[in-house]
């Protein structure tokens, strides 16, 4: 799917905020709704647009840390941990990745207890390093056409 001028200009919109309504990301782009509205199905449908979640605060639902773990699988472990990692719930993001380690993940946890409690879990498939997160300094930066 081409993205033009318009359709960038509405995703700007949306990914500021998603609740906005048609009308208004009409108004701000110079469309009607149901135009704006016909441009969102048809980046839905071309998966542009992958769904809209919503941005909760991890410190305000009771966690206290967040951090970035990093594993090297040992040799025959990566496989059953990429069918594992699922059931984390601590991971809200996991990649797989080139370069000395295999994955990276990015998790919530309730303390330093909860911590050393999930790194005991992952220690069976690898070789585990974390990183505390201090601040975020970008966070949900809006991808543009710029880029």
């Amino acid at each position: 799917m081409e993205i033009d001028t318009i359709n960038w200009e509405i995703l700007q919109c949306l990914q500021e905020n998603a609740r906005l309504s048609n009308a208004e990301i009409g108004r701000k782009v110079g469309l009607s709704s149901p135009a704006v509205a016909e441009r969102i199905k048809k980046m839905e449908d071309y998966g542009v647009l992958k769904g809209y979640v919503a941005n909760v605060s991890y410190t305000e639902a009771g966690y206290q840390l967040k951090a970035i773990i990093t594993l090297r699988a040992f040799m025959g472990r990566l496989k059953p941990f990429l069918t594992k990692v699922s059931e984390f719930k601590e991971v809200t993001n996991c990649y797989r990745i080139t370069g000395n380690e295999n994955i990276i993940m990015e998790v919530v946890l309730r303390d330093q207890i909860h911590l050393q409690e999930f790194i005991d879990r992952l220690i069976t498939y690898g070789e585990v390093k974390t990183h505390i997160i201090l601040s975020n300094l970008i966070e949900n930066n809006p991808i543009t056409n710029d880029a």
